[in-house]
């Protein structure tokens, strides 16, 4: 009996005890994307912009309190901002952080973005946390 207990006991702490990463990231252009075209933008660079967003997985289902998304912010996976419950979760933190970035500073773009991905995981659910880091990019023309 006591043996069963304890093996039982086991089980359950494996079961509740969860993982915790961080990872940060910065984006490159893709090597096999050549892209040329006659517009050029004139891009004023400022000061540094940061945004926060936080998303929630139970299961299968995504949970997170925010609205709004940023369009293009995706690396891999579905596309960031896609409301779908079993969509990518950490794209569509990236595209949240990416958007209050840009409209608490009113930048245009962010410059040289870079994103720290904190991850609490255990069984059932876990926690995304966010923050992307660049610079006001505000464009002053296209020609």
């Amino acid at each position: 009996m006591k043996k069963v207990l304890i093996a039982s006991s086991l089980v359950l702490a494996g079961a509740l005890s969860g993982c915790s990463s961080m990872n940060v990231s910065s984006n490159s252009m893709p090597i096999t994307a050549p892209l040329q075209t006659d517009i050029k933008a004139d891009i004023e660079v400022g000061e540094k912009i940061t945004g926060k967003a936080s998303v929630t997985k139970i299961l299968f289902f995504t949970i997170g309190s925010d609205k709004h998304f940023a369009d293009g912010v995706s690396y891999g996976g579905s596309s960031g901002g896609m409301g779908l419950p079993f969509g990518d979760p950490v794209s569509k933190a990236k595209s949240a952080a990416a958007y209050k970035a840009v409209t608490a500073s009113g930048a245009d773009i962010i410059v040289a973005p870079r994103y720290t991905v904190e991850t609490e995981d255990f069984v059932v659910f876990g926690t995304i946390n966010v923050t992307v880091e660049g610079y006001k990019g505000t464009i002053k023309s296209i020609k």
